[in-house]
């Protein structure tokens, strides 16, 4: 029977057989020790001419070999110890040999302290994936899981798979399309979320809803996003008016994967809620990291009969104090100024307090007055900076908040060990869309608004339309959105009229989202849900930075599989079959 490295530490004077690669060779004037890896762990192996038959196998071993050996297990000599292994104390002295299968030199390190690039690791990433970091992350990843699942279903959540061939969904993001081979001319959408199929198990009598679900999104990758494919805690209950009775409920479960599963601290055992317009004012992001404070500070009244040009001409003017940042240096100064113009600023207008006194370019522009008004609302002392942020108020709200999370990661004020959790509620159920100049849907037209029909009929004006909230949340971990939710719009009136103020016809909405609406006029219930980023939260959880870092076989940056070469070419015959020709210029 084959015994796992870790288990050999219990079995000092008994024979076992373990199995696993060579990490590293030795040869010690004849004897040669192996460091055998196995997905448990490390186990030193020692070879001798005169125990093992087949010893000339050994003197060919290289690293990453298959192996088998057979031994008895004992103690290490004294002084020859290795406190840095579990297994550190004992040893294999091998009886019996086996290679079972030889390896070339790999193409990748799979040395923690010196990787290789991320492009060889992803394109190696069944290699990559022997690295005990790598093996460890896949373990715990499972553990995550199982631990959801114990509390979805010791909530009494019945799990239920939906269909992945689906309609395409207004979730925010591109579809990716499949098109049908039976029903030419037509297509499929990947699901972006199971959306419509949960609010429609609601319909069909399943009081609460969760599914570990695959959702596809053709967005583009970066740091805290995959492409292509994710996995989201997904769920719903019926029944439920307010959305708090979600959010009271699910706050557990993450509260608990952040003590019992993570082993790290909450920065408050109770979780904020915090509305998408007080985030935005505050904190500069509706995403706000909760860990440090740096709020910004409204100065419009301080600075009201100003004569600086620059204050004067904004619609708003804020501020962020910065402990400590007198010690920058111009340079560092500048590289955060570029930052602040990537957001929008022109500049980054600063006072800098040191040695009891204000230096600054802009100082000269304002009257003492402003400066100790504009220093008590900061709260600023010697060795601080103040940071402006000056013009239209969101540019401003976005400015700071980027310069906010900037100068925290500069200052290393992110403790990886701490988790702060908040809910932001009360987002707008429309937003005014820039680019196309009209007023859209905030985020989807499944969430219910709130005050619900005679709210809508009351919306004259693109300013009423602009004020209606949506009964609509999101959960931030260390300024990650990981969960977003809503209550949701169960009624047909009041979708008809949510698309109506917006210029759609019954018509429209009947084609786009049929199948819900007609299961609504059979005496749907109210409901509610929401979805948890299942990547992001573990992500948060094991500190990684790099959400690539936390799947067995993501896609690279650019949204290709590098190890299996996708997406690529179709076969003509398959094209044939699906009735599709291509009619790309390429250049």
């Amino acid at each position: 029977m084959r015994t796992k490295t870790i288990e050999a530490i219990s079995k000092q004077g008994q024979s076992v057989t373990v199995k696993g690669w060579v990490n590293s060779r030795r040869d010690h004037g004849g004897v040669i020790f192996i460091d055998l890896r196995d997905y448990a762990g490390l186990l030193q192996v020692v070879i001798q001419p005169e125990k093992v038959a087949n010893f000339s196998a050994a003197e060919h071993l290289r690293d990453e070999y298959a192996i088998s050996v057979t031994g008895t297990i004992r103690a290490r000599g004294e002084g020859l110890e290795n406190p840095n292994l579990a297994t550190g104390q004992i040893e294999l002295v091998a009886d019996q040999l086996a290679i079972l299968n030889a390896s070339q030199p790999l193409p990748i390190s799979l040395n923690e302290a010196n990787q290789s690039s991320e492009e060889l690791r992803l394109k190696y990433r069944y290699l990559d994936l022997r690295r005990p970091k790598m093996q460890e992350t896949l373990k715990q990843r499972a553990k995550y899981l199982s631990f959801i699942r114990r509390f979805m279903e010791d909530q009494e959540f019945l799990e239920v798979q939906t269909p992945i061939l689906a309609n395409s969904s207004p979730e925010g993001a591109r579809d990716f399309l499949i098109p049908s081979r039976l029903q030419a001319g037509k297509f499929y959408a990947l699901p972006q979320a199971p959306q419509q199929f949960k609010q429609l198990l609601m319909v069909g009598g399943v009081d609460k809803y969760y599914q570990i679900a695959p959702c596809f999104r053709d967005e583009d990758p970066r740091a805290d996003r995959l492409y292509g494919d994710f996995y989201q805690l997904d769920l719903e209950r019926a029944f439920v008016e307010d959305g708090e009775e979600i959010r009271a409920e699910m706050e557990v479960l993450i509260q608990n994967l952040v003590r019992d599963f993570a082993g790290k601290t909450l920065l408050s055992t109770d979780v904020p809620r915090i509305s998408y317009e007080d985030a935005l004012n505050i904190y500069g992001s509706d995403k706000p990291d909760l860990r440090f404070g740096m709020t910004l500070v409204d100065l419009d009244d301080t600075l009201a009969a100003t004569e600086f040009a620059v204050f004067k001409n904004a619609k708003k003017v804020k501020a962020i104090c910065v402990k400590g940042a007198a010690s920058l240096t111009r340079s560092q100064i500048d590289n955060f100024t570029e930052i602040a113009k990537q957001e929008g600023a022109g500049g980054l207008a600063y006072l800098t307090y040191v040695d009891g006194g204000i230096k600054s370019p802009i100082a000269k522009f304002l009257t003492e007055a402003e400066l100790a008004e504009v220093t008590e609302k900061l709260a600023a002392e010697d060795g601080d900076i103040v940071f402006f942020g000056a013009g239209q108020p969101a540019v401003v709200n976005r400015v700071l908040g980027r310069m906010r999370n900037e100068f925290a990661e500069f200052y290393d004020l992110k403790d990886k060990n701490q988790v702060a959790l908040c809910w932001i509620v009360d987002f707008p159920f429309y937003e005014y869309d820039t680019q196309n100049r009209k007023v859209d849907f905030g985020h989807n037209p499944f969430s219910l608004p709130k005050g619900g029909l005679e709210t809508l009929e009351a919306a004259q004006t693109d300013a009423d339309k602009l004020a209606i909230k949506a009964d609509q949340f999101d959960m931030v971990m260390n300024g990650y959105e990981v969960c977003s939710g809503a209550v949701r719009n169960y009624n047909p009136e009041v979708m008809y009229k949510a698309f109506e103020i917006l210029g759609y016809d019954q018509s429209f909405v009947e084609h786009k989202f049929g199948a819900m609406l007609e299961a609504f006029k059979f005496g749907a219930p109210p409901h509610a849900g929401c979805a948890f980023g299942l990547e992001r939260i573990f992500m948060v959880l094991t500190g990684e930075e790099n959400i690539r870092e936390v799947v067995a076989f993501p896609k690279s940056a650019a949204g290709i599989d590098l190890m299996m070469a996708s997406p690529s070419e179709a076969d003509p015959k398959q094209l044939n079959e699906l009735k599709l020709v291509l009619d790309i210029d390429f250049d």
